[in-house]
């Protein structure tokens, strides 16, 4: 029987169908905004309910996305991953709405109002899981390795550019604040951003993908199976353990950075909030930057990624050691260049990680980039729910220790220093050794020799 893969041709996505995805990573920042900062606003200040209980909920939905292996492989198995976007998108909407509404029961019914909201935060990290997984390994199979790093700067720069707009839309319509207009914008953008998505995503991937036949290349065998296939794998287990410990680094700081500004620097709510602004300026010019450079240089050593996350993890690294010395400064520190820096930094590694995930993605023997991106999108998840806390308490506690909060958050910043150079000796061990025959991690990760498909 002849084989059905001779023949068929596979075409890379083109620069408009990653603008369209990009438009699907962008819904998905804006609905998830309204949960972790909508409705965190309002359940803190409007209802004056503790603190802990949006951020528990927030920590919960990170949780769920430890689910992200099972949705990775679900798309690995099924003919297409465009229903797996569009279903994650859809359960992600109707979460957002249901948080929408626990939210308001809350201050009446209080028990009822926390186990609504459970359920809802639940489907949020279900949905973010089912949709940004499938859509990653959709972008790994589909994107050819030149283009990877300025996909994954694309992708996540729309992201931020739909959590600003959602942000300033449902902002500008929700004065006066009422259960009702909170309601009705919460329920608009989400259901404005499910229907973004569907268009964005309608067609790209007959583009990519053969019809489907009889005896295709799909990955067969449980979840089970296909999780230990991939943990068997040096590079992947390696990788894993990078991204983890990378992301760790990068969202340390996220919750103590503002309170920092504060407290060393006598900024106001409204200066430290523009530091805060700052920052992701140099985010987003940090991913221009990697996704310009890691594309327009191909062919050359300007192209391998590996460069590229150690300059961002160096540069990290640095400018986080610049902020521990600056915490005992005395105020005299230029700290918009500096944190201005960190973000820059923080950007061409955010770039430049994704785009080697999208790489090892699709660098196994069989087609399971599904598995592959839920695995490292549930350590991803993880260290984000972990960081921020872990920055936060390590900054309480330090404070009680030591005899000044600027001794304290010098400590906590030198520690993120400290991961983010070990990320570094991580990456270096990654794409240095050998992974199972007979794909070599460097190969792997530069996307070199190898299909990204897997053949």
């Amino acid at each position: 029987m002849p084989n059905p893969k001779i023949g068929a041709t596979k075409i890379g996505l083109g620069w408009i169908d990653i603008v369209r995805m990009g438009l699907v990573q962008a819904s998905i920042g804006s609905i998830v905004m309204l949960a972790t900062s909508l409705l965190n606003r309002v359940m803190v200040v409007e209802y004056a309910l503790p603190a802990a209980l949006p951020a528990g909920l927030v920590a919960w939905h990170y949780a769920v996305q430890l689910s992200r292996p099972i949705w990775g492989h679900g798309s690995d198995k099924g003919r297409t991953r465009t229903p797996w976007i569009i279903g994650g998108m859809g359960v992600l909407a109707l979460g957002a709405i249901v948080a929408v509404n626990a939210t308001v029961m809350l201050p009446p019914t209080p028990l009822l109002g926390t186990l609504l909201a459970v359920l809802a935060f639940s489907m949020i990290g279900a949905g973010v899981g089912a949709a940004g997984t499938s859509m990653l390994a959709m972008l790994a199979s589909g994107v050819v390795p030149e283009r990877r790093a300025a996909a994954a700067a694309i992708t996540w720069i729309m992201m931020v550019a739909g959590i600003v707009i959602a942000a300033g839309v449902a902002g500008s319509l929700i004065d006066p604040f009422s259960e009702a207009r909170l309601a009705a914008v919460a329920g608009g953008v989400a259901l404005a951003a499910f229907v973004v998505a569907c268009l964005a995503i309608a067609g790209v991937e007959r583009r990519l993908v053969p019809p489907p036949h009889p005896g295709s290349d799909a990955p067969s065998g449980n979840f089970v199976e296909a999780l230990r296939e991939i943990l068997a794998d040096r590079t992947a287990r390696r990788f894993t353990v990078f991204v983890f410990v990378s992301m760790l680094a990068y969202s340390m700081q996220d919750l103590i950075l503002e309170p920092f500004a504060g407290l060393m620097f006598d900024m106001t709510p409204g200066e430290s909030t523009k530091l805060s602004g700052v920052q992701h300026s140099g985010v987003l010019l940090g991913m221009i930057t990697a996704g310009i450079g890691g594309s327009a240089f191909s062919g050359r050593k300007l192209a391998d990624l590996r460069i590229w996350i150690l300059v961002g993890c160096g540069g990290s690294a640095l400018a986080l050691a610049a902020l521990a010395l600056s915490a005992t400064s005395g105020g005299v520190w230029p700290i918009k260049t500096n944190v201005a820096l960190l973000g820059f930094a923080n950007g061409i590694f955010a770039v430049s990680a994704i785009g080697a995930m999208m790489g090892l993605a699709g660098a196994g023997q069989t087609s399971k980039e599904g598995v592959r991106m839920g695995v490292w999108g549930a350590s991803q998840a993880i260290a984000f729910g972990l960081g921020g806390l872990i920055g936060a308490i390590g900054v309480d506690i330090a404070r009680k220790l030591l005899a000044t909060d600027g001794a304290a958050f010098q400590l906590i910043f030198a520690g993120e220093a400290g991961l983010f150079l070990i990320a570094a000796l991580l990456a270096l061990r990654v794409t240095t050794r050998r992974a199972s025959p007979p794909i070599l991690a460097a190969q792997a990760l530069g996307g070199i020799k190898h299909g990204t498909h897997g053949f």
